[in-house]
């Protein structure tokens, strides 16, 4: 499991304490935090793995994090408190019944969300139309970082972004390589402590312009060394 964290220390007890027992690995990429987050998780999870990040932004931070799992499995959860780590189950149901890539959603039947105001809603939804209507996709959800992946889905979308447009990096991607996604139900509470560090109309625009430099050019990157990478994955996973 993946948490990006910067100055999240408040808010990492309630993360920890709804994670389920069986998780075998935590990794937490602390953004140069001041208020001993990384003490913090230490202290509540001895072997939790902290990887010092070094560049800024979210997608930095879940790169940084990718590189450090040694689990088959990836799971990405924020550390504000809004996500509920007993919901992990669900996500890793979905990829043990086929699909490579669980995408939290709050909009699915069984999802929802405290935590979005008017703006956000109308941005995600209309963001969430455009992947569709450009690459195929039936999304009800886009801009989340509530997933769950195999690891080795990394070999073939091949991040390459720093701020918070991960989210919707990922969702196109997985789509355009063809890969199985299954959007699980999702309810997302309200941030416990602190600020968050979302901008809804820049980190929008940054997703936009990811939106509109991909290529939603499906069967060119299905054929050559793209497929023989997804083929490659498909045939290492269970």
């Amino acid at each position: 499991m993946v948490v990006p964290a910067l100055n999240e220390a408040e808010n990492l007890p309630h993360v920890f304490a709804t994670l389920p027992d069986w998780i075998h690995e935590v990794v937490l990429v602390d953004g140069a935090s001041t208020d001993g987050t990384a003490e913090v998780a230490r202290a509540l999870r001895p072997g939790v793995v902290v990887v010092p990040q070094r560049g800024k932004g979210k997608g930095d931070a879940l790169i940084s994090g990718f590189r450090a799992c040694s689990g088959d499995i990836v799971v990405t959860v924020d550390a504000d408190g809004s996500a509920d780590g007993r919901e992990i189950g669900s996500y890793v149901a979905a990829l043990l019944g086929g699909a490579d890539f669980a995408k939290g959603s709050r909009f699915t039947p069984g999802g929802a969300t405290d935590d979005m105001t008017t703006v956000r809603r109308l941005g995600n939804r209309a963001l969430c139309a455009a992947v569709n209507a450009k690459f195929g996709a039936r999304y009800t959800d886009l801009c989340y970082g509530y997933n769950a992946f195999w690891r080795r889905c990394l070999d073939v979308i091949d991040l390459d972004c720093t701020g918070f447009e991960v989210e919707t990096l990922m969702n196109i991607r997985v789509v355009t390589a063809g890969l199985r996604v299954r959007e699980v139900p999702s309810h997302e509470h309200l941030r416990i402590h602190g600020a968050s560090k979302l901008r809804a109309v820049r980190d929008g625009l940054r997703a936009l312009h990811v939106i509109l430099r991909e290529r939603p050019n499906r069967r060119a990157r299905r054929t050559g060394p793209f497929a023989a990478r997804l083929d490659a994955a498909r045939g290492r996973l269970p």
